[in-house]
């Protein structure tokens, strides 16, 4: 199983994430991701804090760092047409040698406001994860040089795709709409913030339902991990000082992240992928206990 982190991506100080992906580059982890917002999906931050651009920090990343995969988790498929997203994405592919994830998503309901200051649709669940399904189709058809003929949500694309694109496609998505999706049609699926008994069941479906295609699936998630009970409670004290959520959050001491990864791993996962919470020192110590 693949060790991979998510980058900080909200601050305007660029620093901050290139500095963590050197840090993981040099600890041996295999890949690292951003994901792709305006600002911050937090109430308590919102609008009022910046965030930076998913494809342009990770192609810095990748110029920076040789041999260390790059990808999104999740890009919103509303956020951008199609045509951009594949060019963007064939873009970083090119950038770090081949080894670019695209990550695809429709959103939820906490990127509403996003979509609503910067004028973009965020229509009804059903047709987002419609849009979801026919980027993909759209995009691999674009990677593959091929035209895209057109479809109820994305427009006709004649192409061609210079120079073309090879990324991995990802879907990530709780529902089992997104799961199916990701079975039909991506080389990946990726449950974020899931418990290692709600991943086993989603596996399943995965599997299930991709038949004879095969479609790795991958668990991520933010961690606050400490280094012992004592520790770990300080971590979560702070957290609820500065208000920020729980829901969601994996929370637990390194040797219960131990625990929880060989869970998820057990399960078929190919890839771990990690949003470290609290000091910069927690990447080292989450290293240090998932590959001593």
């Amino acid at each position: 199983m693949k060790l991979g982190v998510s980058l900080p991506v909200f601050t305007a100080d660029p620093s901050r994430p290139l500095e963590v992906a050197a840090r993981a580059a040099a600890l041996g982890i295999d890949g690292v991701f951003s994901p792709d917002h305006l600002f911050p999906p937090v109430p308590a931050s919102g609008a009022g804090r910046p965030a930076l651009e998913a494809f342009a920090l990770l192609s810095a990343v990748a110029a920076r760092n040789p041999g260390l995969a790059v990808g999104t988790l999740v890009a919103r498929v509303g956020l951008r047409p199609p045509g951009i997203l594949a060019k963007q994405a064939a873009a970083l592919g090119e950038m770090s040698g081949g080894r670019a994830i695209l990550g695809l998503g429709s959103g939820d309901r906490a990127s509403a406001p996003e979509h609503e200051r910067f004028g973009l649709p965020f229509p009804p669940a059903r047709e987002r994860l419609a849009l979801l399904e026919e980027t993909v189709r759209a995009v691999r058809a674009l990677f593959a040089g091929e035209a895209w003929t057109g479809g109820e949500m994305v427009p006709p694309m004649a192409g061609p795709l210079l120079p073309p694109g090879a990324p991995e496609i990802w879907v990530g998505g709780l529902s089992n709409a997104a799961v199916g999706i990701a079975a039909r049609r991506a080389d990946a699926w990726n449950g974020w913030g899931l418990s290692a008994g709600t991943f086993a069941t989603k596996v399943e479906r995965l599997r299930e339902a991709a038949g004879d295609r095969e479609v790795v699936p991958t668990w991520g998630g933010i961690a606050v991990v400490g280094e012992d009970a004592s520790d770990l409670r300080g971590l979560l004290e702070d957290r609820e000082r500065r208000g920020l959520p729980s829901e969601g959050v994996w929370t637990g001491t390194a040797g219960e992240l131990r625990g929880f990864a060989e869970e998820i791993e057990a399960a078929g996962a190919a890839w771990f992928v990690v949003l470290p919470a609290g000091p910069a020192d927690r990447l080292d110590l989450i290293v240090e206990t998932l590959r001593p």
